[in-house]
């Protein structure tokens, strides 16, 4: 690990501990040169498979494609930084077990019932996208399933 105030390639943990959730490690660490001290978090990493496009075509999985549409559907909503992480980690972990390969309408539906839980404004916000609803009418549809 690298100090991140003089760049000293050196560095050695002085306490390690997990988090609450078991999910990562917390590592306190001082630099071998500067005795400067700081904290990382360490994580398994998870989100190690490709997604399947619409026309076929594969591409790694990339966390911040997810974590942006979600952001743009709960902009100005009392939704949290935390339970952002929490329901994406979610995903991230059912998307790793059901095998190398996800298509990407599984991810689509998954956030969309994801959010449903969550905040229902985002869910509408981005099912609209997601569903590309042509007209009114779509939309109406989805509203009264939600409220039905």
């Amino acid at each position: 690990m690298r100090c991140p105030k003089c760049r000293h390639d050196n560095t050695k943990v002085i306490d390690s501990r997990d988090t609450n959730d078991n999910k990562e490690t917390r590592r306190r660490r001082e630099c071998e040169k500067c005795e400067h001290r700081f904290t990382t978090f360490e994580k398994v990493e998870t989100s190690n498979f490709v997604v399947i496009k619409k026309n076929g075509t594969r591409e790694s999985y990339h966390r911040d494609k997810v974590s942006r549409g979600i952001w743009r559907a709960c902009e100005k909503r009392p939704v949290t930084q935390e339970q952002v992480n929490e329901l994406i980690d979610n995903l991230e972990e059912k998307w790793s077990a059901s095998g190398k390969e996800v298509p990407v309408k599984q991810i689509g539906e998954d956030v969309v019932e994801s959010l449903r839980k969550l905040d229902e404004v985002a869910y509408i916000r981005f099912a609209s996208v997601y569903r590309q609803f042509k007209d009114v009418e779509s939309f109406k549809k989805e509203l009264t399933d939600l409220l039905g």
